[in-house]
């Protein structure tokens, strides 16, 4: 039970390192650009699935 232990408090200190380092160096205008990209990916799926339903059902 104890490497359990170890192994787990391993994983949470690496997890817990690696984002307070990556925290400080994000900015809000990569905070922007992620909001963006997911919009445009959101609309672009949506359009894309309607795309393929209107094409598989022209078929039948």
């Amino acid at each position: 039970m104890a490497s359990f232990d170890n192994t787990l408090s391993l994983k949470v200190g690496t997890a817990g390192g690696t984002l307070l380092s990556i925290v400080p160096n994000i900015t809000s205008v990569d905070i922007f650009r992620t909001i963006i990209l997911a919009c445009v990916g959101a609309i672009v799926s949506f359009f894309v699935t309607l795309l393929l339903k209107w094409l598989t059902k022209s078929k039948e």
